[in-house]
């Protein structure tokens, strides 16, 4: 893997551990939330982030 690669990898972690470093309760809700939708949901909202992340990597050039 390429540093820019690894890199990327790490801050993502980062940014995922924050919400239950910081409020865990709220993680929790969010999960419990997310357990009851359906699976179209669940693909719209990974679809959506999919591309945001798009979105600001094409930004970020």
């Amino acid at each position: 893997m390429s540093g820019t690669l690894l890199t990327a990898l790490g801050l993502m972690l980062v940014l995922e551990g924050l919400l239950p470093l910081l409020m865990p309760q709220a993680w929790r809700e969010t999960f419990k939330r997310m357990i009851e939708m359906k699976d179209g949901q669940l693909r719209f909202v990974g679809l959506a982030s999919i591309i945001g992340g798009l979105i600001l990597i094409l930004l970020s050039k």
